[in-house]
């Protein structure tokens, strides 16, 4: 018996939903929120607002999409978090109201988790290849930077993680200390495209263990970029390719040296003498350089390396849907007093 699975996710500035047919995407549509850009960066209220205006006529694309009737869906999975609360609720009363409304079941889904099963969604024109359990995961975006040890669809534990600034909260704080526009992790990623990497050596922390620092990294770029200021007014100007390029390799550098540590932990753990197959998630997975040091990574040491495509690597609905699809086998269902949460359950 076929699944029909309607997720959504509105965790920041995205509004997405999309549809699958057990762990088949169908529909993935995504409504994105360019009003923030002149503020450089997300207002929670202007979100929330938003998401309230773009929930229906998405949702109602996603279905038009998969070809299917709202009768056939057999449960709806929404973001329950970590994320903004007021963009969380609006996605959270629409799913119970629609879950309340079709007598179906309701799932919810922690965020980072569905980030991390965003490798098993399949499409129906092609097979894809799956990380192997148990794998290793690192979850990396603009508000979290994690390594996951992930044992199953919905059995994970996080064994590293950033103490301060995540690697995404890096490259969009640099972004703007240099006034590019918003978000500025993909403007640092074009421009780094053109420059030395090797031109401005910034600090990197020295963190023990599999956790991460990268507010000494903003640090130096704040204090440099000032520095040089005082000395040419047209310093980020005349070196911007250059500056992008370091900062990038900079933030590259140390997810790639902590990656190889925490390869080696898990191997340990799981007292094996094969490395754990690599994963990597979230939407700092997209940055070119990042991808570029995975593959030479797995070229040069041969790791077996698993890379999402594009459309799964910022938020969407499809990663949403999948997990919910894992948790509608066990029957992991909950009921209409659920409550989004904004941060991490581990962080509370």
């Amino acid at each position: 018996m076929q699944h029909y699975i309607l997720g959504i996710e509105s965790s920041c500035d995205d509004t997405s939903a999309a549809v699958i047919r057990d762990d088949v995407i169908l529909s993935n549509v995504i409504a994105s929120q360019d009003v923030h850009k002149i503020y450089g960066g997300v207002v929670p209220e202007l979100a929330s607002r938003a998401h309230q205006q773009n929930i229906i006529p998405v949702i109602d694309t996603a279905i038009r999409k998969a070809n299917i009737e709202k009768k056939e869906l057999s449960a709806v999975a929404f973001t329950r978090g970590p994320g903004l609360l007021g963009s969380l609720l609006v996605g959270t009363s629409f799913a119970k109201a629609f879950s309340l409304g079709l007598n179906i079941p309701l799932i919810e889904v922690d965020h980072l988790h569905a980030h991390i099963l965003c490798h098993f969604i399949r499409n129906e024109t092609r097979t894809n290849v799956v990380p192997s359990f148990p794998f290793l995961c690192l979850t990396v975006s603009g508000g979290h930077t994690q390594f996951v040890l992930v044992r199953s669809h919905t059995q994970m534990e996080i064994i590293g993680e950033t103490l301060d600034d995540a690697a995404g909260e890096a490259f969009d704080k640099s972004a703007k200390i240099m006034g590019l526009p918003y978000p500025g992790g993909p403007v640092i990623d074009k421009l780094a495209q053109s420059g030395d990497p090797d031109r401005f050596p910034f600090a990197r922390p020295s963190i023990p263990g599999l956790d991460f620092s990268f507010s000494g990294l903003k640090t130096s770029v704040l204090y440099f970029i000032r520095d040089e200021l005082r000395k040419d007014p047209y310093f980020i100007e005349h070196n911007v390719n250059d500056l992008c390029a370091s900062i990038q390799a900079a933030i590259v550098g140390i997810l790639m040296s902590k990656l190889s540590l925490a390869a080696a932990e898990v191997k340990q753990r799981l007292g094996t003498d094969r490395l754990p197959d690599i994963a990597i998630a979230g939407g700092v997975s997209a940055n070119s350089g990042l991808r570029k040091a995975l593959e030479e990574a797995r070229d040069r040491r041969g790791w077996n390396i698993f890379i999402p495509p594009l459309a799964y690597s910022t938020d969407n609905a499809a990663m949403i849907a999948v997990a919910g699809y894992f948790k509608f086998l066990k029957g992991d269902f909950v009921s209409q007093e659920v409550a989004p949460y904004a941060r991490s359950l581990r962080d509370t």
